[in-house]
């Protein structure tokens, strides 16, 4: 067997208890689904299942915005790279502002 160390994290009370209830009926332990998780990890060269967003509506509602380019602030033709945003911030004036 190889040379083991010690992972130690921090996880909702909650979480761990509802988890380790689900483990017990498979009869595994959290360190053995750990090591299952981090092997498929390795085996995977990444997360071993689909991360995805779920956004909701108004999440939704801005994407769709954004695409037909709708409700955005306005832009500018030119301004300087560094003082762009901090003058309007600051609502000084920038010669070269459009």
């Amino acid at each position: 067997m190889s040379e083991t160390t010690t992972l130690n994290i921090r996880v909702n009370k909650d979480l761990k208890k509802q988890s380790e209830a689900i483990l017990s009926l498979l009869g595994l332990n959290t360190s053995t689904a750990v090591n299952m998780f981090l092997n498929a990890v390795v085996r995977n060269n990444g997360i071993p299942f689909a991360l995805t967003l779920n956004p909701n509506n108004e999440t939704k509602q801005v994407l769709d915005d954004v695409i037909a380019g709708k409700n955005l602030s306005r832009s500018f033709d030119y301004c300087e790279p560094h003082t762009c945003d901090f003058n309007h911030e600051l609502g000084e004036q920038n010669s070269q502002r459009i």
